[in-house]
């Protein structure tokens, strides 16, 4: 009896052992399992959109967003900022964006506004320049300055090599970066708030 005794506390024993062992691997188990569903950062800046609220900016005002890692640039330009891009017309090298593109303009922008239809006056750009990768800087003031022509009616300049840009992103003639700078997906979800990444299409 003693013998029996003692072979069933060791059985007991073993099987609390056996149990709480498999409980540690099914809560293991679980908890990989969950974080899969829950997006890394890896994943966040690999593309996954950006909600930007707007409603604080204001006419000739700028912003800054973070998509896939790169800044994106989200002006609100003034009636004389968009009566700039005529002016700049014949002087950017390609404004229709028609060369090839890391990203294509989408189809719902406007060639000289490089925006949409109904938000013309908003650009949303990544600001990257497209020569070496360097960010340029906005030039948002008229007139003579250092680095840009006498004629300058505003827009961006890039410190490393001299590409300058209109008030739409668009490169002027004979600068060293090969096109302008590109337009990403986007979508409005109200008139103060834009996703970057993604548009009725889906993601980019």
């Amino acid at each position: 009896m003693g013998n029996e005794k003692q072979v069933d506390s060791g059985r007991r024993g073993l099987l609390v052992a056996t149990c709480a062992a498999g409980g540690v691997v099914g809560l293991a188990a679980t908890g990989a399992l969950v974080s899969t569903f829950q997006p890394s950062e890896r994943a966040k800046a690999a593309g996954a959109p950006v909600e930007v609220d707007i409603s604080s900016l204001q006419p000739g005002e700028m912003t800054v967003a973070e998509w896939r890692g790169k800044p994106v640039w989200i002006l609100k330009r003034t009636p004389e900022m968009m009566a700039s891009l005529a002016k700049t017309e014949s002087e950017v090298a390609d404004p229709d964006s028609l060369k090839p593109y890391t990203m294509p303009l989408p189809e719902y922008c406007e060639k000289q506004s490089r925006s949409r239809k109904d938000h013309k006056d908003v650009l949303i750009a990544v600001g990257i320049c497209s020569h070496l990768g360097c960010s340029p800087g906005k030039k948002f003031a008229e007139g003579p300055q250092p680095s840009l022509p006498d004629n300058w009616v505003g827009g961006f300049l890039c410190p490393c090599h001299g590409s300058t840009f209109d008030l739409s992103g668009r490169v002027f003639k004979n600068k060293p970066a090969p096109q302008n700078l590109d337009v990403p997906p986007h979508m409005y979800l109200s008139d103060t708030k834009i996703v970057i990444g993604k548009d009725e299409k889906g993601e980019a």
